[in-house]
């Protein structure tokens, strides 16, 4: 007579410890499914944590996340072309901006639900009005370098005051070259520059 297996022997000591203990699976849909600890979900904005830097949307892999600047710098999150892959809440700077929940139940009939935006106001350039970044993500910033942040007159005045001049204020640059008395004033980085070339030259 030949004897069982190895193999054989622990395949009926699972059988017989199934029929007395039941199968190991969850009893969805009776219940819900609780998923693991490092389970990866649906991602969500904090837009209290949220500086609108845009490092999420510049890391996804398949470039779910659109930021678009107009009045404000919008985000939008397509969750139905999202792969969970993680890396926007890894390459957060605040690390708590955007992160992935437990969430996993995302089944829609219409895609044009499976959208999240947060929009974030925006710092203009006082000479050319052009984009410089979100406010929070240069009060950020300056929270960050603590008093470092005095050498850039941008990043101090922005930490200092509210300084998101309206549209009637903002000097454009067809009433006169950038001078050095435009120094203190929140500027663009290819503006800066231009102080910086007036100053050397006078």
């Amino acid at each position: 007579m030949r004897l069982p297996s190895l193999l054989q022997l622990r395949i009926l000591k699972e059988a017989f410890k199934a029929l007395f203990t039941g199968p190991y699976t969850s009893e969805f849909p009776f219940q819900p499914h609780v998923p693991a600890e490092k389970f990866r979900g649906k991602p969500e904005y904090d837009e209290k944590e949220c500086v609108g830097c845009g490092a999420c949307a510049e890391a996804c892999p398949p470039q779910c996340i659109d930021m678009v600047d107009e009045e404000r710098r919008k985000f939008t999150l397509h969750l139905d072309s999202c792969i969970f892959c993680g890396q926007c809440q890894a390459n957060c700077i605040t690390e708590k901006g955007i992160t992935l929940t437990k969430e996993y139940d995302l089944a829609l009939f219409d895609r044009s639900q499976a959208i999240e935006e947060v929009e974030k106001e925006l710092l203009r350039c006082e000479f050319c009005n052009s984009v410089i970044g979100a406010v929070d993500h240069i009060k950020w910033l300056a929270k960050k370098l603590g008093p470092l942040a005095y050498s850039n007159p941008t990043l101090m005045l922005t930490s200092l005051r509210e300084l998101t001049p309206p549209p009637e204020k903002i000097a454009p640059r067809s009433e006169g070259p950038i001078s050095r008395s435009d120094h203190i004033r929140i500027l663009c980085p290819r503006c800066r520059w231009e102080v910086v070339l007036t100053e050397s030259q006078t």
